[in-house]
């Protein structure tokens, strides 16, 4: 049991969905998973045996077991006598806000629900839930099942416990929580994306390099750090003994902050960005790549370890 919950339910059995109920499963729970698609049950069990053995070597909790695995189209009877809610629907408010008060009636008040959304605010999803209290944004980074990072933060009705108690699960499953003070949209890991990707884009847009070059300056230079240590660590050990207080006093960490642009992502230019980047790809399936980041990422994992 992981802070006295032993069964959780997983809404939305998309990619993140599937992601998320293997890596449950993993971790030794049992999970209730839900999808109102024709073809959801087939691909959620697919896509769950097929990252078993990267969890495998990862390392599997004493009662992992994929054979836990139930679903119904249901949500209702998919929440019944659960003790944690992973939802991971469309990125529609509407849809969210049906949802969340759909289900609110058949889960105890304690029972806590984290949404997996990537660009919608708690506060609006809990618009209409009986027990706002106990909503929260659980948002993973992709893939869930292999990236440990969380964002937490709840919105203006949730209570400070659920918060608290989101941090404590998602640390007892083996993930990295982190606590957002506020709000924000986008929230951590994907606005510092969005920074790194227009100028990515600028860069392209100015004639500066390719598409293929520009990726290649991040996965072969200051991406390699930061598997390892964050931006603002890494700037501290670029300052020596000095650490970032020298960085700041004698050379500047913003010095460029002036000139970062802003591309005009023009129909022509989107279509010279998708040309370039499958020039890049040279023909190979977005699924061919996807398997072989998993497993780059497994030996990320394995060499921090």
């Amino acid at each position: 049991m992981h802070e006295g919950i032993s069964h959780v339910a997983v809404l939305g059995t998309g990619t993140i969905g599937a992601s998320w109920a293997a890596y449950l499963l993993s971790r030794g729970l049992s999970v209730a998973a839900s999808d109102p698609a024709p073809q959801a049950e087939a691909f959620l069990r697919r896509f769950v045996e097929t990252a078993w053995p990267t969890l495998e070597r990862l390392g599997l909790h004493p009662e992992a077991d994929p054979a836990r695995l139930t679903f119904t189209a249901d949500p209702v009877a998919a929440v019944e006598g659960a003790g944690w809610v992973q939802e991971n629907g469309p990125e529609r408010i509407e849809l969210k806000v049906a949802l969340f008060e759909h289900i609110s009636a058949a889960l105890p008040p304690d029972a806590v629900i984290a949404s997996s959304s990537s660009t919608l605010l708690p506060t609006a999803m809990q618009a209409r839930t009986r027990h706002p209290e106990r909503l929260v944004l659980g948002h993973p980074f992709n893939p869930p099942h292999l990236i440990p990072l969380v964002e937490v933060v709840g919105g203006e009705r949730t209570a400070p416990e659920a918060v608290e108690r989101a941090m404590r699960f998602y640390a007892a499953v083996g993930k990295h929580p982190i606590r957002l003070r506020k709000e924000m949209p986008g929230h951590v890991s994907n606005r510092l994306q969005a920074a790194i990707w227009r100028e990515a884009a600028y860069l392209v847009e100015q004639g500066v390099v390719s598409v293929a070059d520009v990726d290649a300056a991040v996965s072969q230079g200051p991406g390699l750090r930061w598997a390892i240590m964050g931006p603002i660590m890494t700037y501290h050990l670029g300052g020596g003994a000095g650490g970032l207080r020298y960085l700041m006093d004698h050379i500047g960490v913003a010095p460029l902050w002036p000139e970062l642009g802003t591309p005009e992502m023009t129909p022509a230019f989107e279509q010279a960005l998708i040309e370039g980047v499958e020039a890049e790809a040279g023909g190979k399936p977005v699924a061919e790549m996807a398997a072989d980041r998993d497993r780059k990422l497994v030996a990320i994992l394995d060499g921090l370890r």
